[in-house]
């Protein structure tokens, strides 16, 4: 906050599953109202997620102005224990609706066009998270290496919380060793190419709002990386895409940016990219489906892709895509 603003309110506001949120109603020095969003988290994995959200959406941000809650800082409480950390941003008056499909798409897109690497590798320069777990983002020049590192963090997290599964396991082994390579490996090669793309990282529609006063969309909670676009809507096909899963949205996506070739693939790409949204959601929330979901899928791309004697088989009556039931 600038220097002589007076606080005049303070009080919870909305719900996190993983930190605590507040609105701070202020006076700014030359007189004018202000509110602004808090959010705190405690000792390491809060200063993880609090530096990650804060660097993420300054970058968004600095790309397109008004696309998330200007960043005004983050930083380390002096006093309490345990050690605890905060984000501020401005806050927003906002209808958390499903947006208009063209507008959100389309902001999307910017997004990705607009935000390049730095280095034109895949990773970011910080630790960011999805919910509270942290996303493996060192630099790297291959997507389908990158990717395959990312899933083998989010998978190792999984396993932590909710216990080894030997299934899950070795039909993760081959889609690392073998469908990866292969589907996303080709990506890269024979002349083609993708361009890593800043992406928001958590894009479901409890991250999506429709601000109030103007109706243009805004995005917030990001926990960004530099990666292949289409990675941004793996989340969509998952359990937490309850608007975004309908088909108007990707297609809506995809006339903004065109899919990767080989484009019939892409259908697969994007059940792949779900894995590790599904396995992410099943490691902060013990017990879900989401990872029997994860897995099933996984045996799908193995017998289309890497078959390999003594996995798993795909169960159609387990995939929310055939049967259309989702948690």
């Amino acid at each position: 906050m600038p220097e002589g603003t007076k606080v005049t309110a303070a009080e919870t506001y909305g719900y996190s599953a993983w930190t605590i949120t507040a609105r701070i109603s202020a006076i700014l020095p030359d007189g004018t109202p202000k509110k602004y969003f808090l959010k705190c988290a405690s000792e390491h994995h809060g200063k993880t997620m609090m530096f990650g959200e804060f660097t993420s959406v300054t970058k968004i941000h600095s790309l397109i102005p008004g696309l998330v809650p200007a960043p005004h800082g983050w930083g380390k409480y002096k006093t309490g224990s345990p050690d605890t950390y905060f984000f501020l941003s401005d806050f927003l008056d906002m209808d958390t609706a499903a947006p208009d499909p063209a507008q959100f798409t389309a902001r999307l897109a910017e997004l990705h066009h607009k935000g390049t690497s730095p280095n034109g590798k895949f990773g970011f320069e910080v630790t960011t998270c999805d919910g509270k777990l942290p996303h493996v983002t060192e630099w790297e020049s291959s997507w389908a290496t990158f990717y395959g590192k990312l899933l083998r963090g989010v998978l190792n997290l999984d396993a932590e919380v909710n216990g080894v599964w030997p299934e899950l396991e070795a039909a993760a082994a081959q889609v690392i060793s073998g469908v990866i390579p292969r589907l996303l490996g080709v990506l890269q090669s024979e002349g083609r190419s993708i361009k890593p793309s800043l992406i928001h990282g958590d894009c479901w529609e409890g991250n999506i709002g429709t601000l109030l006063e103007t109706g243009d969309v805004v995005f917030y909670d990001a926990g960004s990386y530099y990666a292949h676009n289409e990675m941004e809507l793996g989340i969509w096909r998952g359990q937490q895409g309850q608007s975004f899963r309908a088909q108007v949205y990707p297609r809506s996506y995809l006339r903004n940016f065109e899919a990767a070739e080989p484009k019939d693939e892409w259908d697969d790409r994007n059940r792949l990219y779900s894995m590790k949204y599904n396995l992410n959601y099943s490691g902060g929330h013990p017990g879900n489906i989401t990872r029997q979901t994860a897995y099933n899928d996984m045996c799908y791309l193995c017998e289309k892709y890497a078959p390999l004697e003594g996995l798993g088989k795909y169960d159609s009556r387990k995939d929310p895509e055939a049967t259309g039931m989702h948690a």
